[in-house]
């Protein structure tokens, strides 16, 4: 009876390598999913929500009128709409 690792003719014990390869192949392929696509990370294109940085609204507001990006009036006029958005904000409140 002939067999495929046969050592005359066949492929030989090279046929056990097939699978190996198969494998390292499956494990590359789902080792990149992770990584990127199934992480959410869609690459450097897709918009950085301040919330999901770990970062509140209202600090985003405070640190945009510390470096003097929006004005007084505009600071003030941005803190009502969150407070009426987000309810009461600061003070140790949860968002």
């Amino acid at each position: 009876m002939q067999t495929l690792a046969n050592w005359d003719g066949g492929p030989g014990p090279w046929i056990l390598f097939f699978p190996l390869i198969w494998a390292a192949v499956v494990v590359g392929a789902v080792t990149v999913l992770r990584r990127t696509v199934w992480r959410g990370r869609g690459g450097p294109w897709r918009p950085v929500d301040p919330r999901s940085a770990g970062e509140a609204p209202i600090a985003v507001l405070g640190r945009r009128f510390a470096s003097g990006e929006i004005d007084e009036d505009e600071y003030w006029r941005r803190l009502s709409v969150l407070e009426e958005h987000f309810g009461r904000l600061g003070k140790g409140d949860a968002a």
